[in-house]
């Protein structure tokens, strides 16, 4: 797996908090561990998956094998620069009949019905995205910790108040990162 160089992780030793940020910066502190013996789990802090980072040889190395950052990708002149994508889409004729009689026509409509769709689900996808990220933490790191489980219902739960007791007795980089993870899940994503 290639990873950017500016993709932001984190990595533990065991369940001590090694180093947050981009990648860049957490395969260094990744590297030294791993040569003095730790085993190190680095995870990706979006999505809550496990990153397998290529250590070998020395930093120098290692760093080089990360993907440069990510630029702007550019674009030709006119309505692609808005990001303007043409596609086909397949609809029963009342369809068609209804979205011509829209003012701006049928693509200023769509776009529309897709952007008020976007907003409506913003915050439940968030939510979900969050405990989905955290569940995976968790399931790696903290899997044999007391409180794992009802920790884990209670996330599902959207309990904030007991999932935030049953983390309490976690080692602190554990417990702050789970919490983190977490926050997009609460309030039905909204907070």
């Amino acid at each position: 797996m290639t990873v950017p160089a500016d993709q932001p992780l984190f990595a533990f030793a065991g369940h001590r908090l090694l180093a947050r940020g981009p990648a860049a910066e957490v395969v260094a502190a990744v590297k030294t561990a791993t040569d003095a013996g730790d085993i190190v789990l680095a995870f990706d802090a979006a999505t809550g998956r496990v990153v397998d980072l290529d250590l070998r040889g020395d930093l120098a190395a290692a760093l080089a094998r990360l993907t440069p950052a990510s630029e702007p990708e550019k674009r030709g002149p006119g309505r692609p620069k808005l990001g303007v994508t043409a596609r086909e889409v397949t609809l029963l004729p009342r369809h068609w009949d209804w979205l011509a009689g829209q003012p701006g026509g049928a693509s200023v409509a769509l776009r529309k019905l897709v952007e008020g769709a976007l907003k409506e689900a913003e915050g439940p996808d968030r939510a979900r995205r969050a405990k989905e990220a955290t569940y995976r933490f968790m399931t790696a790191i903290a899997g044999d910790l007391p409180g794992y489980e009802e920790a884990t219902r209670m996330l599902f739960a959207g309990d904030w108040t007991a999932f935030d007791a049953a983390v309490e007795g976690w080692p602190e980089g554990v417990r702050e990162t789970a919490r983190g993870m977490a926050a997009g899940a609460w309030r039905n994503g909204a907070g």
